[in-house]
């Protein structure tokens, strides 16, 4: 369709109103496609081809934006960071992704200026003042149009697996045309009911490192859907933007939803929300009772799917979901997903194994880890470790995790990091790292520490182990939490028990997975 598109739209329509930022500035087309040719220009005047790589630290809003269309025009990838990450975690995602320019902003301006000085990035960019940073503003400002030459870039995001380190989601450069809306993106939409134009209205109200948050927010833009951004997501305030801009659609996740459940009644009702048309939620499982609560609240808008970073899904409409509640859905048209026994065969439907998926013929690699790109494959479909069972119908259903990830408020934590950071504590002999039930965030992460011979358990040796965590974790990956044991469960060959240790603190509680 050669009517949508930010640059084709920026040109029919340049005063359309594209971003209303978290300040409540308004970013019209024509703006945000004039910055986003800027930096473009200016990334190309740095000597950056085709295939490098752009990381940015950025908040939610236009800036981070920009930048994101000015690699989706330079052929570049583009690696937005999680700011909650240490210096040391962003120094690594920076080194791995061979980044040849680092986007940051004031907010952040310690992490990024200790990251950088880790890492060598031949180019530090700033949005406002950070030490040993040019100004953001300063690139590609002497010069005009659009930068040459054009082709389309891709999207990098680090996930997270069992290793403990990070990896990128690398998928092949397609040499498109940037003004050329991807046919996967109208595909995408379409399975929410999201067409181009139609009077739509996105409310961005995660973090836009996420895969899936970015996703929305650039296809929105892509249809001349206005995007509304939040920066900090707050109940009240969300209700507030909906009943203000007419938000038609918006990506949440269950931790989202209690929040927004536990505000008192009279504030609940007393915003208009029939604008909305489809709220998307996924991330993470959604408790039974959370689901049919807000299906009450907001009817039957609520729209439910599982992915991955990687590709491939199911979805599971509202009056789907109340038939088979807690299934995730079927497999997305073009999608494939089956369930495999050990050795490999398709497992009877009720019986749970490992669920694989498939999207089309896209293919993707864990940059720099082949080993992890070719465990994860079973021909072309792919694995992230999750098990689970399909109806007669084909509706998957979750059971577990084999990397046995923690769920907290919507962000996969993964134990095998934090293990491998407290166990290097010289007071530290055994360590296992597991979610707890928590009533908000769905869990919460405990550590069970066998200490040293001679060493004394206790408040005070918690707290030194905490600290020494939080100079080598982000905040979000510190256990909540620690107990003590004599001796951890593990069998003759080192396998640890996680599930003894996890068990009795799930009695009686549904675990969403």
């Amino acid at each position: 369709m050669s009517d949508i598109g930010l640059w084709n739209i920026a040109g029919r329509d340049p005063e359309a109103v594209a971003i209303v930022d978290p300040d409540g500035r308004t970013v019209t087309y024509g703006e945000l496609a004039a910055e986003s040719d800027r930096i473009g220009r200016g990334l190309r005047e740095l000597g950056l081809a085709p295939g490098d790589t752009v990381a940015m630290l950025l908040p939610n809003g236009a800036d981070l934006l920009a930048v994101e269309f000015a690699t989706l025009e330079t052929g570049l990838y583009s690696v937005p960071l999680n700011w909650h990450l240490t210096a040391a975690e962003i120094a690594y995602i920076l080194r791995d992704s061979g980044a040849r320019a680092f986007v940051a902003h004031e907010r952040f301006a310690p992490a990024a200026v200790a990251a950088a000085a880790q890492a060598g990035v031949p180019a530090l960019l700033a949005v406002g003042e950070v030490p040993g940073f040019r100004p953001l503003a300063e690139l590609g400002a002497d010069g005009s149009g659009r930068p040459e030459p054009r082709t389309a870039g891709a999207l990098m995001v680090y996930t997270s697996g069992t290793s403990g380190r990070p990896k990128g989601v690398r998928r092949p450069l397609t040499g498109a045309d940037p003004d050329v809306v991807p046919p996967v993106s109208l595909w995408f939409f379409g399975l929410f009911g999201l067409s181009p134009l139609d009077g739509h209205v996105h409310l961005c109200c995660s973090p836009l490192y996420h895969t899936a948050v970015m996703n929305f927010a650039v296809i929105s833009l892509q249809f001349g859907h206005p995007v509304v951004v939040m920066d900090r997501w707050d109940p009240h305030e969300m209700l507030r933007l909906i009943e203000r801009h007419r938000v038609t659609h918006s990506h949440m996740v269950p931790t989202q939803f209690r929040r927004l459940l536990a505000l008192p009644e009279a504030v609940r009702t007393g915003y208009d929300l029939t604008s909305m048309r489809v709220m998307i939620h996924g991330a993470a499982p959604c408790p039974h009772e959370v689901k049919r609560r807000m299906l009450d609240w907001w009817g039957p808008v609520v729209v439910e799917y599982y992915a991955a970073s990687e590709g491939g899904g199911t979805l599971i409409t509202a009056a789907d979901w109340l038939k088979r509640p807690g299934s995730v859905g079927q497999a997305w048209p073009g999608s494939r997903v089956r369930v495999l026994d050990p050795v490999g065969e398709d497992a009877p439907a009720g019986r749970p194994g490992t669920v694989y998926l498939q999207m089309g013929d896209a293919t993707f690699e864990y940059h720099g880890d082949a080993e992890k790109t070719r465990r994860s494959r079973h021909g072309r479909m792919f694995t992230v470790g999750d098990i689970g069972y399909l109806d007669d119908d084909g509706y998957l259903y979750l059971c577990d995790r084999k990397s046995d990830v923690i769920i907290t408020g919507g962000v996969n934590v993964y134990p095998a990091e934090i293990e491998g950071e407290l166990v290097t504590h010289p007071a530290v002999a055994d360590v296992a790292v597991f979610g707890v039930p928590h009533d908000e965030w769905g869990e919460e992460i405990k550590a069970v520490v066998q200490p040293e011979a001679g060493v004394t358990p206790g408040p005070e040796l918690t707290g030194e182990l905490l600290a020494f965590l939080a100079d080598r974790l982000a905040k979000f990956k510190l256990p909540r939490s620690v107990d003590y044991v004599d001796e951890l469960p593990r069998d003759p060959n080192g396998k640890l028990y996680k599930r003894l240790l996890r068990d009795p603190y799930w009695a009686g509680r549904e675990r969403a997975i």
